[in-house]
């Protein structure tokens, strides 16, 4: 490549990071000239292209870049001591390619409107708003547990396999369209990822590729979480890229769900979301509401625990801290703790829609 062409490419980074500061300050022409136009296209697009296949492409193509990086800095180890700068402008020319890339295909959406003020509801909330949601999801969560057990200190177990667990996911959201028709999803495209045991070490249950569209999930993990964490990142392949708006509404399509087991997976995730801010802000109102859960649910509760706890290593804090930053400089101000946030939508959406 010609060196003036390299080193424009390779610096057009800057106008792009200068253009994200400005785009933050406009969230609703996001949301309506690329969340609601163009990315619709660019989505429904690859998930055409890649959907069908039963093979994750974009785990393929990590593969490949990761083998041709290796290769590339084998080949030009000596011209990186003897041509640093020239060196330098090929990696930032290809650091630059891809966060074009990147936020063009999916994440301009980190700057879309909150979801908060596209539902129209408030963002803040009282912890006895709080109490009164978890009053209502306890009494939901141990309904459908004992219709599917007939015994409260029995866990749930999935009565299908993880891949029939993936492909109805999508009737979630068929039905959860009829309430909010921009959250229709077809065609579908989930899959789980050939590097499922390399994301549990890091702690991520899932991801969605953004060069792909493909969602992927941790085929690892308990069945029971494959419910919600296959309807969170199809959140995600829809448009909505902050992680705490993508577990309201993957917990919504689960609730929504005319599958018992999703409806439960759904419930008893947005449920634990709820105690754990509860613990977070009164102990002592949360030691009183733990009893009231049935037995089996608890159960359940520690199996992903547990689950989690068998894979802990010295290096996922550094993913977890890694992470935070990558959410950061995304435009989620408060990184990991924007977490809670999920929160504040469930409390505030069911405040108007109460839980039958």
């Amino acid at each position: 490549m010609h060196k003036y062409k390299k080193s424009l490419i390779a610096f057009s980074i800057i106008p792009q990071i200068i253009l994200l500061k400005v785009l933050a300050n406009y969230p609703a022409f996001v949301e309506s000239v690329y969340s609601h136009g163009i990315y619709i296209y660019i989505s429904k697009g690859m998930r055409y292209a890649f959907g069908w296949l039963p093979i994750s492409v974009g785990d393929l193509l990590y593969t490949l870049l990761s083998l041709y990086v290796i290769r590339w800095l084998i080949v030009n180890r000596k011209r990186i001591i003897k041509d640093t700068k020239h060196w330098f402008l090929d990696v930032l020319s290809a650091v630059s390619i891809g966060y074009f890339a990147f936020h063009l295909l999916w994440a301009f959406n980190y700057y879309r409107l909150p979801l908060h003020a596209s539902l129209n509801i408030d963002n803040d909330y009282t912890t006895e708003e709080l109490v009164n949601l978890v009053e209502q999801l306890t009494t939901k969560v141990n309904r459908i547990h004992l219709s599917i057990t007939h015994n409260d200190s029995v866990k749930v177990e999935m009565p299908f396999s993880k891949a029939e667990a993936l492909k109805m996911v999508p009737d979630g959201y068929d039905e959860l369209s009829k309430t909010f028709p921009y959250l229709a999803y077809h065609p579908r495209s989930i899959k789980t990822s050939i590097y499922s045991l390399p994301l549990t070490y890091m702690g991520f249950s899932g991801y969605l590729n953004p060069f792909t569209n493909e969602a992927q999930v941790d085929g690892l993990i308990p069945s029971y979480k494959f419910p919600t964490t296959g309807s969170h990142e199809v959140a995600h392949q829809l448009g909505y890229a902050a992680e705490n708006e993508a577990n309201f509404i993957g917990s919504m399509a689960a609730m929504h769900h005319p599958n018992i087991y999703f409806q439960y997976s759904g419930h008893a995730f947005a449920l634990r979301h709820c105690l754990n801010e509860i613990y977070r802000r009164d102990s002592e109102i949360y030691k009183t509401i733990l009893p009231k859960l049935n037995t089996g649910v608890l159960k359940n509760y520690q199996e992903v625990s547990t689950f989690w706890e068998a894979y802990e290593n010295p290096l996922e804090p550094i993913f977890e801290k890694t992470f935070d930053s990558f959410l950061k400089a995304s435009n989620q101000s408060a990184g990991m703790k924007s977490y809670s946030y999920v929160v504040a939508l469930l409390v505030n959406y069911y405040k108007s829609n109460p839980l039958d």
